[in-house]
């Protein structure tokens, strides 16, 4: 893909060219040079873009199950959005993030390895300053978590887990679990320094707090499901699950019941009359004898029918259709 200009260095290549700083000539030489890329074996391109933009899809889904849950357990305004998703060394994931964050080392079974989720601490004691009734503002001073503290996090994170298991389903069914809360990235060695991990980065705004989370997923640990994280692959699959949703919900609507009734006809009388009415008077309807009836499935008429017996019992027998604008009475 070739590099984009922004406006303001068109507009220096332009006043160069007309200048003759730059000659037109030269710029035409150095376009037909072939130009070499420079590739670095310790940063290996192990997820395809066609991998990566799943995982985007995945994990944006992720951010919409995080907003939601966050949102009614803090009771405040939270949004999360993936801002990207890279693949580099792990080495280099480490020395990108703080020296003192919260670091949330977790399996998820039956996929092998460890994986993690980083939060910024600016985020965690906005959480917690939130369940513990205040406001949600971050303190200046960023220190270790007590064991209460750390207790209550833990539990918010595990939950946490339940909605990468909700993001992950039309991939692989996962059973995540939480092994350990670290708070120095030192101390943290899932895979080797050079594997190459997926990360992918949530911008996070709980109130008026805002900071980021980042999820590492190591290669080696995603390579039985790679070949689902396709493009094809996942649109099959949601076919799949929608063509399923459909037979379920044509089951259930199936079994479903519904009340039917036959309307004989209708008649108006007074109240005086009405109130007056005995065994034995007689009603006169707007219908006559060898008129069809009326059938209605809850309030809507459906069928025009004829009333009769069958083996002794009162039944009608389903003669046509009701067709929107059109009235068999008329």
């Amino acid at each position: 893909m070739s590099e984009i200009l922004s406006q303001s260095e068109i507009d220096a290549l332009l006043a160069a060219l007309s200048s003759g700083e730059m000659n037109a000539e030269e710029l035409k030489k150095e376009e037909e040079i072939k130009k070499v890329k420079v590739y670095d074996f310790k940063r290996a391109l192990r997820f395809s873009k066609d991998q990566i933009r799943s995982l985007t899809r995945l994990h944006e889904n992720f951010a919409r199950l995080l907003t939601t849950y966050f949102s009614a357990q803090l009771r405040t305004f939270v949004q999360i959005t993936v801002v990207s998703v890279d693949q580099l060394p792990y080495d280099e994931f480490i020395r990108s993030i703080p020296k003192m964050t919260i670091l949330n080392i977790f399996e998820a079974q039956p996929l092998e390895g460890r994986m993690v989720l980083e939060v910024n601490p600016n985020i965690t004691y906005a959480m917690l300053d939130r369940l513990l009734g205040g406001s949600g503002n971050a303190p200046n001073k960023i220190a270790n978590l007590t064991e209460i503290e750390s207790m209550i996090m833990e539990k918010m994170f595990i939950r946490v887990l339940d909605n990468f298991k909700e993001a992950w389903k039309n991939i692989i069914d996962l059973k995540p679990k939480l092994e350990v809360m670290e708070m120095n990235p030192q101390f943290m060695q899932i895979v080797s320094p050079n594997e190459t991990v997926a990360v992918i980065s949530l911008s996070t705004k709980i109130g008026d707090t805002t900071g980021m989370i980042n999820l590492c997923l190591p290669h080696v640990v995603l390579e039985p499901v790679m070949h689902k994280l396709s493009a094809h692959h996942w649109f099959a699959g949601q076919k799949k699950v929608e063509s399923a949703d459909y037979d379920n919900l044509k089951k259930r609507i199936q079994y479903a019941s519904l009340p039917i009734k036959i309307e004989l006809g209708t008649s108006m009388i007074r109240v005086s009359d009405l109130i007056q009415l005995k065994v034995g008077d007689v009603i006169q309807l707007d219908k006559q004898v060898s008129e069809p009836l009326k059938a209605f499935v809850g309030e809507t008429p459906k069928y025009y029918v004829q009333p009769g017996l069958t083996k002794g019992k009162l039944a009608v027998q389903i003669i046509n259709l009701v067709e929107e604008g059109v009235n068999m009475d008329e």
